[in-house]
């Protein structure tokens, strides 16, 4: 496909794959302009239900005007009957690829936690989850910002669960307990998906983790996570409150709304920003050669 010209679009190169789209890097013939395209799977592609999951996530996408979340310009389809999406392209790298550097720091961590936790206010008060936060599906821009791409597990809340039959939709490690059981879902379950990854930014590894699908969900369902402070002697107590509280099993434990999570994100960074200075002042009253580097800097 790559050079091909599809409607006003001229395929540059492949993005990346995954279970619900293949995506390219094009130039906007129209607009001079640099998008990426989501095509469906020609496999999946013959079902209606597939198609219509594909459309209702262009939908859900393009009815979501927010700095943290990807920006749909249009949906569109080949003239082989092929939908495909057009998205804003980002320079930058997956929270996934940024995950597999080495841990983030806490400061990085809970900037990035508020970005994602507004764009998903913005998503549920809409009446819509996300149902497939996962550092894969974050995009971490050069510019500063971090961008939630795809929606296209996106359920408005009542409306019929577009899933195969016998299939949970969402991806095993990031699931929460509820949808691991294949019960009905609401914004709740983004908060579970949000604490693993905030866990994940943290150690370096998801919460719930096998080699085996069944012994994860037995996980998610039954087994705590281990302490932060394993991993990491640095970690803020009032963040691991937060963390423990994304990850209850019953989603009456957890935070009820996205924005009292916000709140409290948001007070752990004030005090994080308070905490440094005050640490830089007492090595600087210790020995100066501790604060050295940073007066070089």
């Amino acid at each position: 496909m790559i050079g091909q010209t599809i409607s006003h679009y001229k395929i540059l190169e492949k993005l990346g794959e995954g279970g619900m789209g293949v995506v390219y890097k094009a130039h906007d013939t129209k607009l001079d302009r640099t998008v990426a395209l989501k095509f469906l799977p020609q496999s999946m592609a013959s079902t209606e239900t597939e198609k219509n999951r594909f459309i209702f996530e262009a939908k859900a996408a393009s009815s979501l005007d927010h700095p943290n979340v990807c920006t749909v310009y249009e949906i569109d389809e080949t003239t082989e009957g092929e939908l495909f999406i057009s998205m804003a392209y980002y320079e930058g790298e997956t929270l996934k690829e940024r995950v597999e550097k080495g841990q983030l720091g806490i400061d990085e961590t809970i900037e990035i936690s508020v970005q994602l936790a507004l764009g998903l206010q913005a998503a549920h008060a809409k009446g819509m989850a996300h149902r497939d936060i996962k550092s894969a599906n974050i995009m971490l821009t050069k510019s500063g910002q971090t961008k939630i791409m795809d929606f296209g597990l996106a359920k408005l809340v009542g409306r019929t669960q577009l899933t195969k039959a016998g299939a949970t939709v969402g991806t095993i490690a990031y699931m929460s307990p509820e949808q691991a059981r294949g019960d009905t879902v609401d914004g709740r379950t983004d908060i579970w998906s949000l604490g693993v990854v905030l866990y994940e930014m943290l150690t370096g590894q998801t919460p719930f983790s096998s080699q085996y699908e069944q012994a994860i969900v037995y996980s998610i369902l039954n087994v705590d996570p281990k302490p932060i402070v394993n991993f990491r002697s640095d970690l803020l107590p009032d963040l691991q409150q937060i963390i423990d509280k994304t990850l209850q099993k019953n989603p009456d434990d957890r935070y009820q709304s996205i924005g009292d999570m916000i709140m409290d994100l948001r007070r752990v960074k004030k005090e994080s920003t308070e905490v440094s200075p005050m640490l830089l002042q007492s090595a600087d009253a210790l020995d100066p050669l501790l604060v050295q580097p940073h007066l070089d800097k």
